[in-house]
C-alpha cells in the first residue's frame, strides 16, 4: 500500500476513535435533573397517591432528583416516610433532610439519585418569626465519568415578605465557600426571576432557564409564574444541553422541573 494513503487512513482511524470516545465521555457527564415540589404526597385529586408522583418521576428519568414538601411519617401522610418510599417506587438511592417537626413527624426536603451518596448532610437555613423552618440538603456522588459532584435539594420561604429568602439565598451561597467539586442546586425557591433572592444566587450560580420567556412551573394546573429552579456552579463547568417544565397538573400543584446538564 502506498505509504502516504496508509497515514491518511491510520489518521482517519484515530480521529474516528478520538471522536467516539469524546462522545462517550460526554454522555458520562451527562447529568438529569429533577426538581419536584410533591406537595407531601397529596394529588390535585384530594387523594394521596404516591404511585401517581413515582409514575411522573420515572416518566423524566433523572438522574437526580430534589424533592419539597416531603413528609415523614406525619398523620396526613399516613405515616409514610415519603423519600424512602419514593426510592423505593423509583428505583433510586433516597435521604430525608428534616426542616421541622410537623403533624407527629417531620417534614422537609429529599433527595432521590441514580448513584450511591459519598456524604451527606443537612444544613438549617436562617428565617425569622413564626415563619417556617427551611432548610437546604446536600449530597456528595460520583458520575459514571467518575467525576464527584455535589447536589443540593432546597424550598425557600414562601410568605409574600421575601426577607426570609434573602437570607436563605445568602447562606446557600455560602455554602460554596471551599467547593472542591461542582456543584448543581435544584429546588422550589418561591422567588420569580429577577427577584431579590434569584439575583443574589444568579451571582455565583448559573441558571438553566430561558431569561427572556421563563417557562412558568406554577400552579401545575395553569402554570403562571416561575418558582422552580435547577442551578450550576462554577458557571463555566457546566453546559445546559436543555431545560423543560413537565405538563402535569395532578400530581402535585407545581410542574416538575426537567433540566439536563453536562459537566464540562
Amino acid at each position: 500500500m502506498n505509504p502516504r494513503l496508509s497515514a491518511i487512513i491510520f489518521l482517519t482511524v484515530s480521529l474516528s476513535l478520538i471522536t467516539h470516545s469524546q462522545s462517550v465521555s460526554d454522555s458520562s457527564r451527562t447529568v438529569r435533573v429533577l426538581s419536584f415540589n410533591i406537595y407531601h404526597g397529596a394529588t390535585m385529586k384530594g387523594d394521596f397517591d404516591l404511585d401517581l408522583i413515582a409514575g411522573v418521576i420515572n416518566a423524566t428519568d433523572p438522574d437526580l432528583v430534589a424533592l419539597q414538601e416531603v413528609d415523614f411519617k406525619t398523620r396526613r401522610a399516613q405515616g409514610y416516610d415519603l423519600a424512602t418510599e419514593l426510592g423505593w417506587r423509583t428505583g433510586r438511592a433516597s435521604l430525608f433532610g428534616r426542616a421541622m417537626s410537623y403533624d407527629g413527624g417531620e417534614y422537609g426536603e429529599g433527595i432521590l439519585s441514580r448513584y450511591s451518596f459519598i456524604a451527606t448532610r443537612n444544613i438549617p437555613l436562617p428565617f425569622t418569626g413564626n415563619n417556617e423552618p427551611r432548610a437546604a440538603i446536600e449530597v456528595m456522588t460520583v458520575l459514571p465519568s467518575g467525576d464527584t459532584i455535589v447536589f443540593i435539594g432546597t424550598h425557600f420561604d414562601h410568605t409574600s415578605n421575601e426577607t426570609d429568602r434573602v437570607l436563605q439565598a445568602k447562606r446557600v451561597n455560602d455554602i460554596l465557600n471551599g467547593a472542591c467539586y461542582p456543584v448543581i442546586l435544584a429546588g422550589d425557591l418561591n422567588a420569580v426571576p429577577g427577584s431579590v433572592p434569584i439575583m443574589i444566587l444568579e451571582d455565583y450560580w448559573g441558571s438553566a432557564y430561558d431569561k427572556v420567556v421563563p417557562a412558568p412551573t406554577y400552579p401545575s394546573g395553569a402554570p403562571s409564574k416561575k418558582i422552580d429552579y435547577v442551578m450550576y456552579y462554577p458557571k463555566d463547568r457546566w453546559r445546559v444541553i436543555s431545560s423543560e417544565v413537565v405538563k402535569d397538573s395532578v400530581a402535585s400543584d407545581h410542574c416538575p422541573y426537567l433540566v439536563v446538564l453536562e459537566l464540562l
